[in-house]
């Protein structure tokens, strides 16, 4: 069955590292969403063509329902059914402790973290469960450690739509591993990519148990472990990359 992955947020960071990885382990064909920047996409479509992949860059805000759908529709037409998705597009802030936090604030955070994730997950459900027709699949979503750390004082609400994506993850592998679906997660530590606020990588990395943050192509490996047949019998599971932490 030739494989044809999405990436949301797949123009950067562990999004891009995702897909280059894929095209260099002979993945068939890669959509590369991407949210404003087109020059980083078509970089990453690049470096995918020239590993040996289909590739191609699809404009889309996650966050909305509209782009989701058309995503995945332009995926169908141009490179076929999608068998693999990874949803790592996702934002942090806003920064504060929670008594300092407006309502307003979050919206932003919970449309892309939460109900994104959940809309890519449906479409990709729609297209590779066995009772609609599908032929199976494998779905990774990038969830984070804060989820178990917390966050306290600077960023409880990234932790929090973080812990709505580990029980998102928990249900939806129960819900559709009878029907050729695994559904499994990453949790990555600090890992030096742009998300992270200035001088956060600097300062943290000595702090952590290995003396330094991670690295995206990390991330990366166990994600890429996940969706392949060497995880035949993995599902509802989420890998730490976090450095022990």
């Amino acid at each position: 069955m030739s494989r044809v992955l999405i990436v949301t947020g797949g123009s950067r960071g562990l999004g891009a590292a995702t897909c280059i990885g894929a095209a260099e382990q002979g993945y068939e064909a890669i959509c590369v969403n991407y949210v404003n920047n087109k020059e980083r996409a078509d970089q990453v479509v690049a470096a995918c063509e020239k590993a040996g992949a289909k590739a191609i860059a699809v404009q889309g805000d996650v966050a909305k329902e509209a782009d989701v759908m058309r995503l995945f529709e332009t995926v169908d037409k141009e490179l076929g059914t999608v068998t693999h998705l990874v949803n790592s597009a996702g934002i942090v802030g806003p920064y504060g402790r929670v008594d300092e936090i407006k309502a307003e604030d979050l919206a932003p955070l919970w449309a892309l973290n939460i109900t994104g994730m959940f809309l890519c997950c449906r479409e990709g459900v729609k297209r590779m469960s066995t009772i609609h027709g599908g032929k199976g699949g494998a779905i990774v979503n990038v969830s984070s450690a804060s989820s178990h750390l917390g966050g306290p004082g600077i960023n409880v609400t990234y932790a929090a739509s973080k812990g709505a994506v580990d029980s998102l993850n928990w249900g939806l592998a129960q819900e559709v591993a009878a029907e050729g679906i695994r559904v499994n997660s990453v949790s990555p530590g600090v890992i030096d990519t742009e998300i992270q606020p200035a001088g956060r990588v600097e300062q943290v990395g000595p702090n952590l148990p290995m003396k330094r943050v991670g690295q995206a192509e990390e991330v990366a490996a166990a994600i890429l472990f996940l969706l392949s047949d060497g995880a035949s019998y993995v599902a509802g599971t989420k890998i730490n990359v976090s450095g022990a932490r």
